[in-house]
């Protein structure tokens, strides 16, 4: 006979693996059921309250600022009532003490509820300090953070049971639940001058060691890092243009600089527009220089071989991932980046392009205009929390068609002024005017084999300055250059 699972008896076989499962599952059910008691700590409440009642002026400020959910954080319906008072008390900038918070139960009817004024007294009496509510609040609202998951995940379960609803709208539901409640975990970003000032010194004396270098990411054209000095962590960066400007090329030519570079970077790409293998195969070619359009025809030249297998064996090796997933919501975009993030330690994330992405915010599915502005201030978001800069690709309005001699505006920025509004650089691809009015009446546009002069107009930027940069698009490869670098042996063979 087994007296134990865990601990056999001297000389007994050990116990099958089928049931050591099975005693394993019964311990999980066990301690998977919801009809316990939550978590919670009445001494940690009570210290809380207490506090508040030794020391309102430090106290209640402090839980005011940590309590994203305010009375909601108490387990105890009687500590709900009387934060809720003190809340509203301190609002009011009315005197707290044990006196007036009395009054004030009792005008709400809740005096009994609290104890009366015995029930006060014992909680002003409490804690020994108010100097201890720091690890009080932190104890109450872990605790809170505690029941909070389990209710989602127990609704998820009932959901699950009763099949209520489409997999893809539970599963987009679930995550925005678990979501909110890591948000409300975010800590307090109230800092210190001394802090903040110290650092910007750090970052002076870094700035006059660097003598011109680029102190971001550097995006391997020269003019446009000499203008920005790179791309920066937290910096949202959109690159907009109209269709087939070459937008997704530019994109994808700066991360293959990052990620083949001399010191290379993780780059993590949701293309929402085209397929990964699409885009896999424009960045081969571009690479190789190999003409994508005869490619596709299979009339390439013997020579275009040897560069297509040295490019893809680059390619092989760098730290690029392309997630393709069509339709993703602004949610789904930033658990999967900061997966990269955790996983891969990216240092740069591309998003092509934000137009496709949509809102779950259901007062934002009836207008466009909110929709967009809620996704912008999303990616800005992801961009400070992960710490790395983020370029998203966008449309511009078809206005910019009716008057093609002029330069593309920020107000150009297709169906939102909330873009421009959280960008910390937009950049504006546009084909110079002096080439249509260089061109003659009826003249075939340019070869593609020809370099198309392009202009990245940096419309705005928050630390620096803005103006053209000029490029040049060679449109059969899918690639951009400075335009002082092309030379003849720069354009690919036909």
């Amino acid at each position: 006979m087994i007296d134990s699972v865990d601990s056999p008896a001297a000389g007994a076989p050990p116990p099958p693996a089928d049931l050591k499962r099975s005693v394993r599952r019964t311990a999980s059910a066990e301690s998977a059921r919801v009809d316990r008691e939550p978590p919670h700590s009445d001494d940690a409440e009570r210290g809380v309250i207490g506090c508040i009642l030794l020391d309102p002026e430090g106290s209640l400020p402090m839980c005011i600022e940590r309590f994203k959910r305010g009375s909601g954080v108490f387990y105890d319906p009687r500590h709900q009532v009387i934060y809720d008072t003190l809340v509203g008390m301190f609002d009011r900038q009315e005197k707290i003490d044990l006196i007036t918070v009395h009054e004030r139960l009792k005008e709400r009817g809740s005096i009994e509820m609290v104890g009366g004024k015995a029930g006060l007294s014992a909680l002003q009496d409490f804690p020994q300090s108010a100097a201890n509510l720091p690890s009080y609040a932190d104890i109450v609202r872990a605790k809170h953070l505690f029941r909070r998951m389990i209710a989602t995940c127990t609704g998820v379960v009932g959901r699950l049971y009763g099949q209520e609803g489409d997999v893809d709208e539970v599963m987009d539901d679930v995550e925005r639940e678990v979501l909110q409640v890591c948000e409300e975990r975010v800590e307090p970003t109230v800092k210190d001058i001394k802090d903040l000032t110290t650092h910007a010194i750090g970052q002076v004396q870094a700035f006059w060691e660097s003598k011109g270098a680029i102190t971001g990411v550097s995006t391997g054209f020269a003019d446009l890092d000499a203008i920005t000095t790179g791309l920066h962590a937290g910096e949202m960066i959109v690159i907009a243009a109209r269709p087939s400007m070459g937008k997704t090329s530019l994109a994808m030519n700066i991360a293959e600089h990052v990620v083949l570079g001399p010191n290379p970077l993780a780059v993590g790409v949701f293309s929402l527009e085209m397929s990964a293998e699409s885009l896999v195969l424009r960045m081969l070619c571009s690479h190789a220089r190999v003409n994508m359009r005869t490619m596709r025809q299979g009339f390439m030249e013997t020579h275009d071989f040897p560069r297509l297998t040295t490019a893809a064996g680059r390619l092989c090796k760098a730290p690029l991932f392309v997630d393709d997933t069509a339709g993703l919501s602004i949610l789904q975009l930033r658990a999967k980046a900061r997966r990269l993030r955790q996983q891969h330690n990216i240092a740069l994330l591309i998003v092509d392009y934000l137009q496709l992405i949509h809102s779950t915010s259901t007062r934002a599915r009836d207008n466009r205009q909110q929709e967009i502005a809620e996704i912008s201030s999303g990616i800005k978001a992801l961009a400070k929390e992960l710490k790395i800069p983020v370029i998203v690709l966008a449309q511009l309005n078809r206005e910019i068609e009716k008057d093609r001699g002029r330069k593309p505006r920020l107000s150009d920025l297709r169906e939102s002024g909330a873009i421009e509004q959280d960008a910390d650089l937009v950049g504006l691809l546009y084909k110079p005017a002096a080439d249509e009015e260089d061109a003659e009446p009826g003249a075939p546009p340019p070869e593609d084999h020809e370099g198309m002069p392009v202009n990245l107009f940096i419309a705005k930027q928050r630390n620096g300055p803005t103006g053209d940069v000029p490029l040049t698009f060679l449109k059969n490869i899918t690639r951009f250059e400075s335009a002082a670098k092309i030379s003849p042996e720069d354009m690919p063979r036909e």
